[in-house]
């Protein structure tokens, strides 16, 4: 398949060196990668037959980085399968990883039905959580994009002195803590949340 590429690679390689020297010349932030796409058939010996094969022939600062998809899909066209439907794949699986590695979703070692349920049912509510988080807390930040582990060890494994009263709770953190700023904001933005009215009837 990368004899198949290397002529699309090449032309991939004139335009990111283009584009690149287009922007030296403007001063303009360099291109951190250029893409091309085509599609050809594909059979390897151990095939019975050819399949469709999608090639994205992408060039950037530290070399070539071709990528296939082998398909058994006629439509749609080479770019929009690579980019909306075997990247949606992909990501799909990291959400997956997400929810097994860092809110370990598959610790179901009780001896009971109920006890497992009940650890699957707490890890989806935390990966709820963090994907509200993210979506609507961390807009804008850093974090907007970032995994389980990521936000816990940065947000949520914070040395913090707790001081409560009758009214407050105040957090006193470490006067280097890098995250001061972000927390502040996140604290801030939950504080408006209203509280949910509770039907006692």
């Amino acid at each position: 398949m990368l004899r198949h590429a290397e002529p699309l690679l090449q032309e991939a390689r004139r335009l990111h060196q283009q584009r690149t020297a287009l922007a030296q010349a403007h001063g303009q932030r360099l291109p951190a990668s250029s893409r091309l796409y085509e599609e050809f058939d594909y059979a390897a010996a151990s095939w019975a037959r050819p399949w469709r094969v999608v090639l994205k022939a992408e060039v950037m600062a530290a070399g070539d980085n071709p990528r296939f998809v082998v398909t058994s899909l006629a439509a749609p066209p080479p770019q929009m399968l690579y980019e909306d439907l075997s990247c949606a794949r992909g990501n799909g699986e990291n959400d997956i990883k997400a929810v097994t590695c860092d809110l370990p979703s598959d610790r179901t070692s009780a001896t009971t039905f109920l006890a497992n349920s009940l650890r699957l049912l707490l890890a989806c509510a935390a990966y709820v959580l963090h994907h509200a988080l993210r979506t609507h807390t961390l807009q804008h930040t850093a974090l907007a994009t970032a995994q389980p582990s990521t936000l816990i060890v940065t947000l949520f494994k914070v040395a913090t002195q707790i001081k409560q009263y009758k009214d407050r709770i105040l957090l006193h953190l470490p006067t280097s803590c890098p995250v001061k700023g972000l927390l502040q904001r996140v604290t801030a933005l939950l504080s408006l949340v209203p509280v949910p009215v509770l039907n006692t009837s």
